[in-house]
């Protein structure tokens, strides 16, 4: 029933799949790796960016009024709201710390002196040095573009009213 016939067929099935592999993997080389510094391969294409324009400043948006003006229309129960994407991460109540420092009392308070909480990055203190509303306003905004090196991996609100809202809200928990 087992004889050296048996075998053989069975030791050259598994080298012609071994074969087919190493043929599949030479040819998806010789496809995707083409200009991948193997020989003098010619770029087949490239963007002429006219002078000057590499090095030029991102614009900085004109629609956003002023943080005064924002907070003095600014909607503590709208946010509350968007206190909802903050939630997985911070707590309100004073000393409750989570993957982030409480937020208690924030808005006036000095960066990096949330009670209880020492997994501060330190970027946070380079940039800025009390939580006051316009710091609030450019931070949330866009964490990580604001202060890089943050470990705060929110994205940031890009609606103005959304953060003033929020500061709104976060200014009112504490009285």
């Amino acid at each position: 029933m087992f004889d050296t016939m048996t075998l053989t067929k069975i030791v050259a099935g598994f080298c012609g799949s071994f074969l087919v592999f190493l043929l599949g993997v030479w040819a998806a080389e010789e496809i995707y790796h083409v200009g991948g510094g193997h020989g003098d391969v010619e770029q087949a294409y490239s963007v002429e960016l006219p002078e000057g324009e590499g090095d030029a400043e991102p614009e900085v948006e004109a629609g956003d009024p002023p943080v005064e003006e924002l907070l003095a229309s600014a909607d503590v129960g709208a946010g509350e709201r968007v206190f909802g994407k903050c939630r997985a991460c911070h707590q309100l109540e004073q000393g409750a710390n989570a993957v982030g420092p409480y937020l208690y009392g924030v808005v006036g308070r000095e960066v990096g002196a949330a009670e209880g909480y020492a997994a501060y990055s330190g970027a946070l203190s380079e940039h800025f040095e009390v939580w006051d509303a316009t710091a609030l306003y450019d931070f949330l905004k866009d964490p990580r573009g604001t202060a890089p090196g943050t470990s705060m991996s929110f994205n940031g609100l890009p609606d103005p009213e959304d953060r003033a809202n929020l500061i709104a809200y976060l200014d009112a928990t504490d009285g």
